[in-house]
Parts: structure tokens; C-alpha cells; sequence
């Protein structure tokens, strides 16, 4: 794919910068292909007409994939193996992602009646599946050598679906200035027995470095890649265990309400109450019941999140994913709080989707087309 040009955006005196092929829609007059249906509201209230959207979506499909896939044992071996950063790294130099098939990807969406597609651009290990001036630990300088969140925004532009961007905010196990375990809570980094070299400690320790650095990457996100349905903040247990002001939220959100107005902001349960929608995992709500009624009174959209067979690939998962039956048996449960459902489903190492998966995702959307929407 040849690289990006530069397209210069009316109204907000903004630089996007994107591949040849990618939305003509980008024109801030023009309708995003996700939000078609809503022109009318789009052109007076284009953060109402992505929350219609939204609300109407029901369905979106999840994708952990990143350095950890690698290993199949979950997106949290890093953390949970105390594994140290610069023998993680080393991971980087054999990410081909071959099997990644961004079009793939959006056409079994599609198939499975999802409106949505949502991945992980930068989990707790810090690695970017984009291109990004900020770190050389991204897939583009990796064995792959590829932008996989170019590829999959291409893909979904061309099929009308959503783009939702999953974002580690809260929580990053690589970068120096990041939070530390002493004043920081949430597995805000692994315990290991001696320091890791790799980060900044006391007064060396700069929160607002981290802060920029995220701005950075939030930037290059919001700019590179056309229209982003959401912005998907992750990593939300450490910011809340300490002093939450220290991370600048209100700075965060007012950056991407700038660079695409029409952008909708999640953070699981909210830090701020200014997010678009809830977006909960699964298991959440029976062990929440205070926080869970909150969110149901306070009348925002929810979407519930949950997995077929672990966030990212678990080896020892194989053969034993969840089927359509049960998807089906989700999506009555989040019809119950009138929410949508963000399935995830865990590429294995080489990018490719379980073949059990792509029956299961295939056959709740012939169910769905058959019988309707569960309820």
C-alpha cells in the first residue's frame, strides 16, 4: 500500500494525513460511510448522530491482537510472568502478522450483522499496531513491517462499518514516565523482584511526559486514519486508584473532541461523567450492582463487553471457544439493559481468526437474519 497523502481538512484547520484509497467521506461536509443513515442530524450535530448510531449498532466485534498473541497465553503475560521490558521487546522481531487479513475481518463483521470494529491499538504492553512517530515499538518497525490500523480502517470504510479505536490510557507496562507501583494501584506495572531499568523512578518520574506522549499517539489516531467511531480508553483501574487529576482527563477528551467532533469517548465505568456511553465488561454488572444501576438510570448508551475464548490468544483455549448458541444467549443479556455487545475474539499469533470463531460468528448472523434481533 503506498504510503499517505495529505489531505487538507475544512472547518478545523486540521492535517489528515491517510492512504490514497481512504475515505472521501473525510471532508468535513461529507457524511462518514458508518453514519449514512443519520445524515440529517449529522449535519447539525454530528456527536448526536454517532450516538443514534450507536445506539442502533447493537453489535461490534472486538480484536485483541498485539506482541502477546505471541505467546498464547493472554494479553497480560507480560504482567503476570513478570517479564522484563527489554526481554519482551524482543517479541518485535518475530510479529509478521501474515495472516492478518484486514478485509477479512470486516466482510465476517459484516456477516455476523456487527455495525462495529474495534481494536486494540495499544494494549497495556505499550506495543502500536499503527504507525507512530512516538516509539520505534510499533508493527510498522516490526517483522510484519505493516500499519494493521490502516489496513482495517480501509477495510471498514468500504463496508459502512465503524471504526472504534481501543486505547491502554491508564495503564502502560513499557513507557519510563508511566504510573508506577508505589503511588499508582490498578497492576499499574509488573512486580518485579529488582527495579526494571527501564523506568523513571521518584523524582526522575514525570506523569505529565506519559500524559504528552498519549496526546501524541491520540493525535496520530485521530488524523491518520479517516473517521473513528470511538475512542476506546482502557486501563482504568490505576488512574482511579491514585489522583485521578494528575492524568489530565478533561485535557484528553477536549483533544478529541477537537479532532473529530463526531468521535464518541468510552472509559468502562467513566471517570468523568462526560463520556458518550458505559462501556462495562461483562462480568461487571452482577458484581457492580450500585454502579450498575447508576449507569441504567443515567439514561447514556452502554455497550457490555465480553469474549468468546479469552481477551487475546490462550492457547489452551483451542477447540474449546464458545458457539453461536451462546453469542446468541449474550446478546439477550445485554438486550436486557439495552446495550449493545462488543464480541472480542483473539487473532492467534500469525493474525489469522479460529476457524471455530469464524463458524460461531457466521452462524449467529444467519440466526439473527432468521429469527431477528434476541431479545
Amino acid at each position: 500500500m503506498e504510503r499517505r497523502k495529505f489531505v487538507q481538512l475544512t472547518g478545523l484547520g486540521l492535517t489528515f494525513s491517510m492512504a490514497p484509497s481512504l475515505f472521501n467521506s473525510c471532508k468535513m461536509n461529507d457524511v462518514p460511510a458508518y453514519l449514512k443513515n443519520h445524515s440529517g442530524l449529522y449535519a447539525t450535530n454530528p456527536l448526536e448522530a454517532a450516538r443514534q448510531w450507536f445506539i442502533d449498532a447493537k453489535f461490534g466485534l472486538f480484536l485483541h491482537y498485539g506482541l502477546y498473541s505471541l505467546h498464547g497465553r493472554g494479553e497480560w503475560v507480560q504482567f503476570r510472568e513478570n517479564i522484563h521490558v527489554g526481554e519482551y521487546e524482543k517479541l518485535k522481531e518475530k510479529f509478521t502478522a501474515e495472516k492478518f487479513d484486514a478485509d477479512f475481518i470486516a466482510n465476517l463483521a459484516v456477516e455476523a450483522e456487527m455495525k462495529y470494529v474495534n481494536i486494540t491499538t495499544r494494549h497495556h504492553d505499550s506495543f502500536c499496531l499503527f504507525n507512530t512517530k512516538t516509539t520505534d515499538f510499533n508493527s510498522v518497525q516490526s517483522a510484519a513491517k505493516r500499519d494493521l490500523v490502516e489496513e482495517l480502517a480501509v477495510a471498514c470504510e468500504k463496508r459502512g462499518l465503524g471504526l472504534c479505536l481501543y486505547y491502554s490510557h491508564g495503564r502502560d507496562w513499557r513507557h519510563p514516565h508511566a504510573p508506577n507501583n508505589d503511588r499508582w494501584g490498578g497492576s499499574a506495572r509488573p512486580k518485579y523482584d529488582e527495579e526494571e531499568p527501564y523506568y523513571a523512578y521518584g523524582e526522575n518520574h514525570d506523569l505529565n511526559m506519559y500524559i504528552d506522549y498519549m496526546h501524541e499517539q491520540l493525535t496520530e489516531l485521530l488524523t491518520q486514519y479517516g473517521p473513528i467511531a470511538s475512542i476506546w480508553l482502557d486501563g482504568y483501574g490505576t488512574p482511579v486508584s491514585g489522583p485521578i487529576e494528575k492524568f489530565r482527563i478533561p485535557e484528553t477528551y477536549e483533544l478529541i473532541r477537537k479532532l473529530q467532533p463526531q468521535s464518541l469517548i468510552s472509559a468502562k465505568w467513566g471517570y468523568t461523567g462526560t463520556e458518550d456511553y458505559y462501556a462495562p465488561e461483562y462480568h461487571w454488572l452482577e458484581n457492580n450492582a450500585d454502579k450498575t444501576r447508576q449507569m441504567v438510570q443515567s439514561g447514556k448508551p452502554i455497550e457490555i463487553c465480553t469474549n468468546i475464548a479469552g481477551w487475546g490468544y490462550t492457547k489452551e483455549m483451542d477447540g474449546k471457544h464458545r458457539g453461536a448458541d451462546s453469542i446468541i444467549e449474550n446478546l439477550k443479556y445485554a438486550a436486557k439493559f439495552n446495550a449493545n455487545l462488543l464480541l472480542n475474539t483473539a487473532p492467534l499469533p500469525d493474525g489469522s481468526i479460529d476457524k471455530q470463531d469464524i463458524h460461531s460468528l457466521k452462524q449467529t448472523g444467519q440466526t439473527i437474519r432468521k429469527d431477528g434481533w434476541p431479545v
